[in-house]
């Protein structure tokens, strides 16, 4: 950037120069610059590194191992064709806010003549201009300015995403990865139970994968498999960040390696949230759930007393993690609740929400 000052009946002929690097004086070719405000005593150009070249004598050069080729000068055609779009763009969001021109020329600080020599094509607006037109209009600079592939819809929903909060942001992505992201119908040939322990995923999930005729994978089991450890030894040695990152793995293998399943995970996925993503994206998941006291009841009648093992307050940690992660379980595609049901009774109301 380079300041300089324009003519006026105070200054002299030499105005036609402006200062230059070395205190020199140095012409400024009318091609050689493009002045970017009208309004004021001293006017702001922009010189190209072209121009500065040619203007200074010095050769431009191109930082070293960049590989970023030179860029030619813009066509003169293409530049019209650019300020024409951007024109007729803010003229039909114009039109479609009902906004006449003389009203969006006071809300965004512009004269009206000037708004139309934009929406003409013929007005080469700086990007401050054209942000303040956009603001007033209630849209992007990206949706005024940028180019248009003819699809309502598609502007529609850019619109409706930037206007989310940043929290939902995360929950909208996460659907529309589930539902669109590859065929409906191939996801839902991997059935995944989710929950945690106690709930039944187990004994439900092997009679529902020998009633369609399915594998059962068990991702707990095919972590210790991996590892060449029990579950409890692979927490020992590699800590909970390792046991994540052995659960992601074998989750995109057996994804990878089962067209059609039935599966059941551990209750701790949820929170991973790419790994739960994953799981959401490829797999029809159910929640399996049950009451906190069936939950205790169930692993202790396993044979596992170590829930109750040395921690009176086994049952208020349950409920606390329970209550943790419901909203992460409710992202599921279906609920079965278990409680106070025997597997039989269970199972068809599965079978019913994994067939749906």
């Amino acid at each position: 950037m380079h300041a300089a000052q324009s003519a006026s009946p105070r200054r002299s002929a030499a105005s036609s120069t402006r200062p230059a690097f070395d205190g020199a004086a140095i012409p400024l070719p009318p091609a050689c610059r493009v002045r970017l405000d009208c309004g004021n005593d001293h006017a702001l150009y922009c010189l190209s590194v072209k121009h500065l070249a040619s203007i200074t004598g010095v050769p431009e050069q191109t930082p070293a191992g960049s590989g970023v080729p030179e860029a030619g000068p813009p066509h003169a055609g293409d530049e019209a064709a650019f300020l024409s779009t951007v024109g007729r763009q803010l003229r039909e969001v114009r039109e479609r806010r009902g906004m006449a021109r003389k009203v969006l020329s006071q809300a965004a600080g512009v004269s009206e003549r000037y708004l139309a020599q934009v929406e003409a094509g013929e007005g080469n607006a700086s990007i401050l201009v054209l942000r303040s037109i956009a603001g007033a209009l209630g849209i992007s600079l990206a949706e005024l300015v940028g180019e248009r592939d003819g699809s309502v819809e598609r502007r529609l929903i850019r619109r409706f995403l930037e206007r989310l909060p940043v929290h939902r942001l995360e929950d909208v992505v996460f659907r529309l990865m589930r539902d669109f992201g590859q065929e409906e119908a191939s996801r839902r040939r991997r059935i995944a139970l989710v929950g945690l322990r106690g709930a039944g995923k187990t004994t439900l999930g092997t009679a529902l994968a020998r009633e369609l005729g399915v594998p059962f994978v068990e991702l707990d089991r095919e972590i210790e498999r991996e590892a060449g450890i029990s579950l409890s030894e692979v927490f020992l040695l590699y800590g909970q960040v390792g046991y994540r990152r052995i659960e992601r793995r074998c989750l995109d293998r057996i994804i990878r390696a089962h067209e059609q399943m039935v599966m059941t995970v551990g209750g701790g996925i949820v929170s991973e949230p790419e790994t739960y993503n994953a799981l959401l994206v490829n797999c029809f998941t159910i929640w399996v759930k049950a009451s906190p006291d069936e939950h205790m009841a169930r692993v202790v009648a396993q044979g596992d007393l170590r829930p109750m093992q040395g921690n009176a307050e086994a049952m208020e940690d349950l409920k606390r993690i329970l209550a943790a992660r419901e909203p992460l379980y409710r992202k599921a595609d279906a609920i079965v609740d278990t409680s106070g049901e025997r597997p039989e009774d269970s199972l068809p109301r599965l079978r019913l929400a994994a067939m749906a």
